[in-house]
Order: structure tokens, then C-alpha cells, then sequence
């Protein structure tokens, strides 16, 4: 295991490495975790799966921002986990923090609302999505797959 930089790195063998990084419970926290993991990634990842996940953790992050409690410390933790595949890579981003009375929810929204519109850019671009509770929080979670991704359909149909 590596340390630096507030970024953990935890190599599970050649086939898989994952990162822990602990930001703010502030609207900079986003700003931090996207950088991290644009930094971490941008050779790692094809281009497009990295504007995907780099747009799906802004959102997670500042949902936990705006709409959840901050773990003690005041910060929310922020992981992905990268799994290379004979496909491409698979990556699962996770966003923890202290939770909130209501779990995240798709809200409908129209076309001249404000907000509203994360998880459904979540939903769009990620091949699935979900929350666990316990008790120290909640996560909320999006896993990227090479052949399961609305981008492979893209890709796929020219």
C-alpha cells in the first residue's frame, strides 16, 4: 500500500488496484476528488470512460455534499477500484459519508428545472448504481463495464 498525497493505493495484484481518498464535506471536495481520480486514471483508462467517471464522481460528491452528512472529520470518503479485463477495464466508484434522513432518490425533473438531474446522469452513463447503508453511513455506488456501459452501446452502434 501507497500513501501520498491523502490518496491510498492498494495494488490486489496486476489485475486490479484501488484508491481511497478523503475529502472535504465542502463544495472544493468535489473539485478535489475529481482531480484525483482524472490524475490516477488519464493513462490508465480510455478517454471516454474517464470523462464518464470523472462526471458520475462530481455528481456522487456533491450529492454527498448537499444533501448528506459529513463523516466525523468533517470529509467524505471517495474510492474506485480498477479491474483490467480481456473486454477493457471495469472501475467501481463508491462515495461515503454520515448519510441524511432520506437515501439519494431520482427526482423527475423537466426541462427548466434547476437541479435534480445527478442520478440521472448517474444512471445514464454508469452500468448500475446503488446505495449501502450501515452503521457508520451510507455509499453510494456506480460500476463502469466494458460490455454493460451505456457508452459500449454507443460505441457499438457507430
Amino acid at each position: 500500500m501507497a500513501r501520498a498525497g491523502g490518496t491510498t493505493t492498494v495494488e490486489t495484484g496486476s489485475a486490479e488496484r484501488s484508491w481511497c481518498v478523503v475529502v472535504p464535506h465542502h463544495p472544493t471536495g468535489a473539485r478535489v476528488a475529481r482531480h484525483r481520480l482524472a490524475d490516477e486514471l488519464v493513462d490508465v483508462v480510455p478517454p471516454a470512460l474517464l470523462a464518464d467517471l470523472v462526471a458520475v464522481l462530481a455528481e456522487l460528491v456533491g450529492n454527498a455534499i448537499r444533501h448528506a452528512d459529513p463523516l466525523p472529520g468533517g470529509v467524505v470518503r471517495v474510492a474506485w477500484r480498477l479491474r483490467a479485463g480481456a473486454d477493457g477495464p471495469s472501475v467501481q466508484l463508491r462515495v461515503t459519508d454520515g448519510g441524511s434522513a432520506s437515501g439519494p432518490l431520482m427526482r423527475p425533473s423537466d426541462p427548466d428545472s434547476v437541479d435534480g438531474r445527478g442520478l440521472h446522469i448517474v444512471s445514464g452513463l454508469a452500468s448500475r448504481w446503488g446505495v449501502e447503508r450501515d452503521g457508520l453511513g451510507q455509499s453510494v455506488w456506480a460500476e463502469f463495464d466494458p460490455t454493460g456501459s451505456p457508452r459500449a452501446d454507443l460505441v457499438a452502434a457507430g
